[in-house]
């Protein structure tokens, strides 16, 4: 079920309404205001940027709108890389808002450090204990750890932590069907197989349980171990809108050869630079990749 007047405030039931991309660069007689970024380096004025701005809470959420945030990401506890947001938060936010609130659908599972995480399949990762489990999130350090028998945690998590059962799956189903009552623009979410490809099973049911909500597969793909470009294209045909990625580097800026050559590829499918974006580096991100929107916690 739709919550009654979604179709007002979001008239297209997308939410590619908010800017058409496609005719938003500058053209070459537009005027260069001097100290601006166009001054030292051609690329896109950013107000043909959407920015996407990860929040915690609705002071976070009324600020960035006021800053001129495009879409909210609405999470919960970023000391572990975001898991889905309280129902009431969920439901207040997107009451206060004007502008679009996706929202990020990662379960926690009972009796795990990390959600999603399952007691671990191979019995030489069963002395890992709470210091790997305790993760500093999306935002923090690219790090290895050894004991991980190969598997990287990239930004604070690893491919175990998107990992989902049954149980899981379903939770997730339930917070879907939840946020699109309460009038939620779109959802945030990912899951992969214990292998590392992207679970395609489990991601069928959750973009299904989505429609019409566009649907971003997020940063579970830059722990994923398949080929970037056939992930990439397995995501678009999933149906999914848009993929959050930091380019499987610790930052976007770092990943912005990746990022560059997926931007474009799949017409259907928009890709979203994220992590390590701030205002001094979005422009010259934004020339090198063109990507169009662009995700972060401080931006804008």
């Amino acid at each position: 079920m739709i919550v009654p007047g979604f179709s007002n405030r979001y008239p297209k039931g997308d939410d590619d309404y908010l800017w058409s991309y496609a005719d938003c660069n500058p053209r070459p007689d537009d005027p260069v205001i001097p100290g601006s970024d166009r001054d030292v380096m051609p690329g896109p004025d950013r107000a043909s940027l959407l920015l996407e701005t990860c929040c915690t809470t609705l002071d976070e959420a009324l600020s960035a709108q006021s800053r001129g945030a495009g879409r909210i990401e609405l999470c919960a506890d970023l000391s572990v890389g975001g898991v889905t947001p309280p129902r009431d938060l969920i439901r207040e936010v997107v009451a206060s808002l004007t502008i679009p609130v996706n929202v990020l659908i990662r379960p926690v599972v009972p009796g795990c450090s990390l959600p999603g995480r399952r007691a671990p399949r191979d019995p030489s990762q069963a002395s890992l204990g709470p210091s790997l489990l305790q993760c500093r999130g999306w935002h923090g350090p690219w790090r290895e750890h050894p004991e991980t028998t190969g598997t990287d945690i990239r930004g604070g998590f690893s491919l175990a932590d998107f990992v989902y059962d049954e149980a899981a799956l379903q939770q997730m189903m339930d917070d879907i069907a939840f946020c699109k009552s309460v009038g939620a623009a779109g959802i945030v979410v990912g899951a992969l197989t214990p292998e590392g490809a992207i679970d395609l099973p489990a991601m069928r049911r959750l973009v299904a349980a989505a429609r019409p909500l566009p649907v971003t597969f997020h940063r579970a793909f830059d722990v994923s171990t398949s080929d970037p470009f056939t992930a990439l294209d397995e995501i678009a045909a999933l149906g999914c809108a848009r993929l959050l990625s930091s380019g499987r580097k610790p930052t976007a800026w770092e990943g912005r050869d990746l990022l560059a050559a997926m931007v474009g590829r799949v017409p259907s499918l928009v890709i979203m630079p994220g992590s390590g974006i701030t205002a001094a580096n979005l422009s010259d991100l934004a020339a090198v990749t063109k990507a169009r929107e662009f995700h972060g916690t401080r931006i804008p």
